[in-house]
């Protein structure tokens, strides 16, 4: 007995000993993100054994483990990573985020969903999309990512519009931009611009503070922001701050600028010859070589045009080579109760265009805290201040690219240093010189909102939004600047718009069982927004040193107005699923505005969608090539109510009749002008293969839109030129496809890439009586696209004398041709806008290296050149030409499609399909190649990331469009896809480095 005794103490010694020795060795470390981000809350688990440990707010871990046991590493969102543990005791982890997870989490309005249990057409970006773009609008950034996504920039401005068209056009009179919706407060969106020319109000926000852009395309997506999601909703998302220790980013870059393209002009030799040559044309040799020697006398001045005394570039005064400097600080950071984020960004733009510039700052603080379980509330808060020095619009004289209208052997200066005065047309550089154009934004935006769960599954939210959006316009006009006749003239505005809005709403979720999963949201808002406008004009200033209205002599002119819209609305949506795989949703939002007529100023907008995963049924569960696969669908209304403040009512004015007092009429009522509403059925797929190597979507949609607000002419004998109706139907409808690729994935090298390519086909259904409505180049016409342009049709040249051809186009189909463009009949011979876009984006990292390209597309636009009858007009007058014009019929046999040089002979010079073209382009839109130290150096100076970075913008343009850009049209609203010595875009390269800390 006493040696079983001794045997079992040996025994119980020996597998202690040996326990021991297994489980003495203690394993730590870190966990981070690829930015270097700690990640709090990584589950750390021995595999096959159900020992594990978390890490906490810094990202640290610690466990007891043995020898060649294995840690798994996983956390939501992210790859999961295995590590196999040696004889080192201290592992530090970086997890990379999981692309191929559709469980991503998308804001849908007053909410967010799970991107796997979505019936919508919702488009994500976050903010590795839109970052490091040194462009100083955040509409550009988007450029290319999303499908059936178009960004139009107006031209090169650097406060230039930006349009953003969400499959198609939804509207023909109201606006066609989205609602920006900036951390649930929807957005001042107006352009407030005095000078003929838009400014983009978004300019205000800042790249940097973003953290997701949510693009809401189809009816259900968009159907709870009601009256306002016809032309679709954008819904920016800033940054918040996150459990842990406190982070600083620091983001700075600078970068050149110069125009993406530039246009060819005759120089000094090539114009002589070619105005001679059309002055001979016209007058005959000994007349038109006088006539024309006087002329150029005049426009050489005190130079000798015969030895070439002066051959200036207008073109290279007029564009130039600019910068960009961008800057950020942020920090973040909190605990368990409170969570913070604390920015402030500097962005310093000189443009392409001579004179113009931009300046910004901007602050931001986001704050939430946690009272107790029940309670959170927080706040929102963001200031902006951007000045822009301005140009004039591209349809006035002084417009700096106009300039290039001057002929090359005219002095741009005097000998004195002065701008010329003498010139054919006014000298840009005597605005530049003698005049400015100061426009300041001012904007705070703030949010405070508060929320209460009753219980774990049922909470209260109440949110309070403020945006102000604050305008101030100076401009001065030297005596000494072009079209000036008195000693200067001052102009003063101000504009100021503020809205606010107050949500109210429950939300209601509960899983019931582990088959149905049910969400109820049900609520109310309100939002007011009034505007204030003034201005005032003065002349006769002492000197051009004193600048400001005060000091004018003279008060010429001066106007003012206020105006206010509220909307009151009632809003609920419904989520379902059944089993995680059978999804439906169903949402209503009932809309009263002020702007509509008494009885019609309610408008109910409904949207039902419903979704099927069918990779979750048991057929499919097992399938090693399909791991996703969902269909859905979804039809629904929404509105529009993006007209004036008051356009339903009959208003009155007030006159000076003899220099007395009174009103008279100068709008009609129609108190049955209502809400444009569009209906949109879409059909989608999302699929993913092989784990979700690949994956992407498909989608079909049509989208109508019926009761069109427009202005309807009226009889003059009516006392109004029109009123404001609801008449017509237009409808878009179009595909989308997106493909997701994740080429290679190894521990050093992965390769992701991004394709998406959409066709939109717009048309109009309905017009007033059927009758076409002609506007300049353009028309609206049944069964044609928006705004297609009309046009008689350029036959070419006559070989045999030189005379422009036009084609009579004569009912029953027949070509004859005439030199006489008044017999010609107008074709429709194109349209403004793109039915087919694309984007494709390629992300590759290796070793610390990082390389994004996303490149655009555009196909089936095209552009009238408006300034094509004076630029390249075979020297019908003295406007300096193109340098094509040198190819024009000179000898009967000449085979070309310029005619012959006359001057004011007016030879091919109407407005025909000779000045238009085809826009197609494809553009490296973004490259970005960046390094990123190795931890073990960044380390050693206390630093968690520090990474340096190139970034181009624009960098390449491949098209067949000769004009300056095909992106680029007129900003003096003289028609859809028209452009008008319409400077081009920016291709900006930017060197710059990320610093966390």
């Amino acid at each position: 007995m006493k040696k079983q005794l001794q045997f079992l103490i040996v025994l119980i010694f020996s597998f202690t000993c040996h326990l021991g020795f297994a489980q003495e060795k203690t394993v730590s470390g870190t966990v981070n993100d690829t930015d270097g981000l700690p990640l709090p809350g990584v589950n750390v688990i021995v595999q096959n054994t159900n020992r594990g440990t978390q890490t906490d707010f810094d990202g640290n871990y610690s466990i007891e483990v043995s020898p060649g046991e294995v840690l798994t590493f996983s956390y939501v969102g992210f790859t999961t990573e295995t590590l196999t543990v040696g004889e080192a005791n201290n592992y530090n982890i970086i997890l990379q985020e999981d692309a191929s997870q559709l469980d991503e989490v998308v804001v849908v309005g007053y909410g967010t969903q799970s991107k796997r249990k979505l019936t919508d057409n919702v488009a994500k970006l976050t903010a590795e999309d839109i970052e490091e773009v040194p462009v100083p609008n955040i509409q550009s950034t988007i450029a290319g990512k999303a499908a059936g996504v178009q960004i139009a920039p107006t031209n090169g401005k650097v406060e230039g519009g930006v349009n953003i068209r969400i499959r198609g056009i939804a509207s023909i009179g109201a606006g066609s931009e989205p609602l920006y919706v900036l951390d649930g407060v929807p957005l001042i969106n107006n352009n407030e611009s005095s000078n003929g020319a838009p400014t983009n109000p978004l300019l205000t926000l800042s790249a940097n503070e973003i953290e997701s852009i949510d693009i809401l395309k189809d009816a259900s997506a968009a159907a709870v922001y009601g009256s306002r999601g016809a032309n679709g909703v954008v819904i920016i998302t800033t940054k918040k701050g996150k459990e842990g220790r406190s982070s600083f980013t620091l983001n700075y870059s600078y970068g050149i600028s110069e125009p993406t393209n530039e246009m060819e002009w005759l120089n000094a030799d090539e114009y002589i010859e070619l105005f001679t040559e059309a002055a001979v044309n016209s007058f005959g040799e000994q007349d038109g070589t006088e006539y024309i020697e006087g002329i150029f006398d005049f426009l050489a001045g005190d130079t000798d045009w015969r030895s070439r005394e002066v051959d200036t570039d207008w073109q290279d005064l007029a564009l130039q080579s600019g910068h960009v400097q961008d800057a950020s600080l942020s920090m973040s950071g909190g605990n368990e109760k409170t969570t913070y984020f604390f920015s402030g960004a500097y962005n310093d733009t000189e443009g392409i265009i001579t004179g113009n510039d931009l300046e910004r700052i901007n602050s931001r603080i986001n704050v939430t805290h946690s009272f107790d379980e029940k309670f959170r509330a927080g706040m929102n808060t963001s200031f902006s201040r951007t000045e822009i020095d301005r140009i004039a619009n591209d349809n006035a004289f002084v417009n700096p690219i106009q300039a290039v209208a001057q002929p090359a052997i005219s002095p741009a200066y005097l000998e004195n240093g002065d701008p010329n005065p003498n010139t054919l047309y006014p000298n840009f550089l005597l605005q530049d010189k003698h005049a400015f154009y100061k426009t300041v934004i001012r904007r705070i935006t703030g949010r405070a909102f508060g929320e209460y769960s009753f219980t774990d599954n049922f909470r209260f939210n109440s949110d309070f939004g403020y945006d102000l959006y604050y305008q101030t316009e100076d401009s001065y006009t030297g005596r000494l600047a072009p079209f000036q006749s008195t000693n200067g003239e001052g102009y003063a505005s101000s504009v100021g718009t503020e809205s606010y809005v107050a949500s109210n709403y429950f939300t209601f979720s509960e899983q019931f069982g582990s088959a149905h999963d049910l969400e109820v949201v049900a609520g109310m808002e309100y939002n007011q927004s009034n505007r204030r406008f003034q201005s005032i004009t003065g002349i006769q200033f002492p000197t051009d040193d004193f600048e400001t209205i005060s000091s004018a002599a003279e008060i010429t002119g001066g106007a003012g107005s206020e105006s206010a819209n509220s909307f009151l609305s009632y809003f609920g949506r419904v989520t379902y699923s059944f089993l995680d795989r059978y999804l439906f949703k169903a949402s209503v939002r009932r809309d009263g505005s002020s702007r509509f007529g008494e009885d019609v100023k309610y408008g109910t907008f409904p949207a039902i969608s419903a979704g099927w995963i069918v990779s979750e049924e048991a057929f499919l569960e097992d399938s090693d090539v399909l791991s996703f696969l969902k269909l859905r669908a979804s039809y629904g209304e929404t509105g529009n109510a993006n007209i004036g403040d008051f356009a339903s009512l009959g208003l009155f004015g007030g006159i000076s009749y003899n220099q007395r007092p009174g009103i008279a009429p100068i709008q009609a009522s129609n108190p049955q002008l209502t809400w444009e509403s569009v209906n949109q059925l879409d059909l989608g797929l999302e699929y993913g293969f092989f784990d979700n190597r690949i994956s992407g979507e498909i989608d079909y949609y049509v989208k109508e839109s019926d009761g069109l607000i427009f202005n309807e002419p009226l009889p003059g004998t009516s006392g109004q030129s029109s009123i404001t109706r609801n008449i017509g139907v237009l409808e878009n409808s179009g595909v989308e496809f997106v493909l997701n690729t994740r080429n290679v994935q190894t521990d050093k090298l992965s390769w992701n890439t991004n394709f998406n390519i959409s066709r939109n086909i717009n048309e109009v259904k309905v017009l007033p009586d059927g009758q076409d409505v002609v506007s300049g180049q353009t028309i609206l016409r049944e069964g044609e696209a928006l705004s297609s342009f009309y046009l008689i049709e350029y036959a070419g040249v006559d070989p045999d004398n030189g005379d422009a051809l036009y084609y009579i186009n004569e009912d029953g189909g027949g070509r004859e041709t005439t030199t006489d463009p008044n017999e010609a009949n107008r074709i429709i011979a194109g349209q403004p806008y793109a039915d087919v876009i694309a984007g494709l984006t390629n992300t590759i990292n290796f070793s610390g290296l990082d390389f994004t390209a996303t490149f655009v597309g555009e196909w089936g636009a095209s552009i009238y050149n408006g300034g094509g009858i004076y630029q390249s007009a075979n020297a019908d007058f003295f406007d300096n030409q193109t340098r094509d014009q040198l190819r024009r019929w000179q000898q009967p046999g000449d085979i070309t499609d310029v005619p012959q040089a006359r001057l004011f002979g007016g030879n091919g010079t109407a407005n025909s399909t000779r000045y238009l073209q085809d826009a197609d382009f494809i553009r490296l839109r973004n490259l970005t190649i960046g390094y990123t130290i190795p931890d073990a150096l960044t380390d050693e100076i206390g630093l968690e990331k520090f990474r340096l970075y190139f970034t181009a913008i624009n960098l390449l343009t491949f098209t067949d469009f000769d004009l300056y850009d095909p992106e680029s049209v007129s900003d003096a609203g003289q028609g859809a896809g028209v452009a008008f010595y319409s400077a081009p875009s920016a291709r900006t390269m930017s060197i710059g480095v990320n610093i966390n800390f």
